[in-house]
């Protein structure tokens, strides 16, 4: 390249923070924004599989990470009343085994202040908060990003990395239409101690029956407990991580379930609540040097714990195309978009089937429980559902493969949260 690109990125959460991380680790220079005057990640646990944890060794982070998170010996699928017990293979051992890298338990706002702390290591004034972008405006060898205080940055490209609810998604393609899957799900912690001693277990566990499932495993060393609650219901439509439910509206959603979950629910320090919408993949990400990542441009439903982990991979991808190919901006970000489409694509339909999987009618009833559990979890469907995606390797995925449409560039000034003008 003639010369280093600047890459503006809107939004600091996970993906935005692995694509400012990996592109500075590459020489090219970032600018982050974040609407928010503060960045305190709401949430709770993520898993993060081999094909996670190998972007984030790769970007200098094995310490940091693996001094916060959890290592589970495996995971195992138990029965919702009975409390039977499958175990699947185990994650501990074997994943580093067979895919060269660890899964790992480990708290959202964590894994966000190691990803943070990485890049202000790098440029300490790389991240701008309580900067609400308003407007992108093409230029003829880059694009400018206006912000609500009237402020402008100038750089090579644009970056959406601004969430489930992105604005540049609508900016450039317009308002999405999410269908609510009428699946509402609870979340909440629980200190370790207090933790039902069944469960005291080094495992992660999926909790399947009719209508609803459960997962839980330990986060931070092992010191916290992370509880998801996921029920069939159709009277709570509230896509918000933030939203406060009460303890005995929880335990009502799962009642029946056995007594070590409402054990748990009754000792969690607050329970929330939140919809479950689903969105089809996009077609397009990028409109000229303007792109998508994460979230904004694949959001998923929360069945296959890869929600996270495909942002890691997209931020790492990225920059990989923009070291590569960044001379010409346009052809890097369709070259990302191509090298990413169709594997995301096929995590979001993962996710949304396991849904079905999870909640089948035929685990109300023990005896053909066992039987359903035994052969939707047979080693070999496990494999084949899971190998692709753990055994990925974005360090080395192909990203010279046919770039496609390049696409129309920005039109003109394109507001974000309004309309579009010439």
């Amino acid at each position: 390249m003639a010369r280093t690109p600047r890459i503006l990125i809107v939004g600091a959460g996970i993906g935005g923070l692995t694509a400012a991380l990996a592109l500075m680790r590459r020489g090219i220079a970032v600018a982050v924004y974040e609407q928010a005057s503060e960045l305190a990640e709401v949430g709770a646990g993520l898993q993060i599989s081999a094909n996670g944890s190998r972007v984030l060794f790769e970007l200098g982070l094995a310490e940091a990470v693996g001094a916060a998170a959890w290592m589970p010996h495996g995971k195992e699928i138990r029965l919702w009343n009975t409390g039977q017990r499958w175990e699947l293979f185990d994650l501990g051992t074997i994943s580093v085994e067979r895919y060269g890298f660890p899964y790992l338990m480990i708290h959202r706002a964590d894994l966000h202040a190691i990803l943070l702390a990485a890049v202000r290591r790098h440029d300490p004034e790389a991240v701008h908060l309580g900067a609400r972008a308003v407007g992108l405006i093409p230029r003829r060898d880059g694009v400018a990003l206006c912000f609500e205080n009237g402020a402008r940055a100038e750089g090579d490209a644009v970056i959406g990395a601004d969430g489930v609810h992105s604005q540049i998604r609508q900016a450039l393609f317009g308002p999405d239409r999410p269908r609510f899957t009428g699946i509402v799900a609870w979340r909440g912690l629980l200190p370790a101690d207090q933790v039902p001693e069944g469960l005291r277990r080094p495992f992660g566990a999926n909790w399947v029956g009719p209508g609803g499932h459960v997962v839980h495993y330990f986060l931070r060393r092992g010191e916290i407990f992370n509880f998801v609650g996921v029920v069939e219901r159709d009277d709570w439509c509230v896509e918000s991580w933030s939203a406060r439910g009460t303890w005995q509206e929880c335990a009502a959603d799962l009642r029946g379930w056995h007594e070590d979950i409402q054990r748990v629910i009754r000792r969690l320090e607050r329970p929330y609540k939140w919809a479950l919408l689903s969105r089809e993949p996009l077609e397009r990400w990028s409109v000229g040097r303007v792109t998508l990542l994460g979230d904004a441009c694949h959001p998923m439903l929360p069945f296959l714990a890869q929600g996270a982990n495909m942002a890691i991979e997209d931020g790492l991808i990225l920059a990989r195309c923009i070291a590569r190919y960044g001379a010409d901006m346009v052809e890097a970000l369709a070259h990302y978009e191509a090298a990413r489409r169709e594997r995301t694509s096929r995590a979001v339909r993962g996710s949304a089937e396991n849904a079905g999987r999870f909640h089948n009618s035929r685990l109300a009833n023990a005896r053909e429980a066992e039987a359903y559990i035994a052969a939707e979890w047979h080693p070999e469907k496990v494999k084949e559902r899971y190998d692709w995606l753990f055994a990925y390797d974005a360090t080395s995925a192909d990203i010279t493969g046919k770039a496609g449409d390049r696409g129309a560039p920005l039109p003109g000034m394109v507001r974000i949260g309004g309309s579009s003008n010439d």
